[in-house]
């Protein structure tokens, strides 16, 4: 299975209208993480995915493309 999570962390904020500063600042992670994420360079451990999925309201499944919905 192919994870997912840059495509779809960059998806959720592009809905949302965010840029990597302010996603770092409404959720306390820091942006150079957050672009690391994003350039596949690194992927989020677990408590970062509940992090996000908590922001976002997906499920962690959803993040690392276990489900569409």
């Amino acid at each position: 299975m192919k994870i997912l999570i840059a495509d779809r962390l960059a998806e959720l904020m592009r809905e949302e209208g965010l840029n990597q500063v302010k996603l770092a600042q409404r959720t306390g992670v820091k942006q150079n993480t957050i672009s690391a994420w994003l350039c596949k360079k690194k992927e989020p451990c677990i408590t970062s995915l509940w992090i996000l999925a908590d922001y976002f309201g997906v499920s962690v499944d959803y993040l690392i493309g276990r489900r569409d919905i």
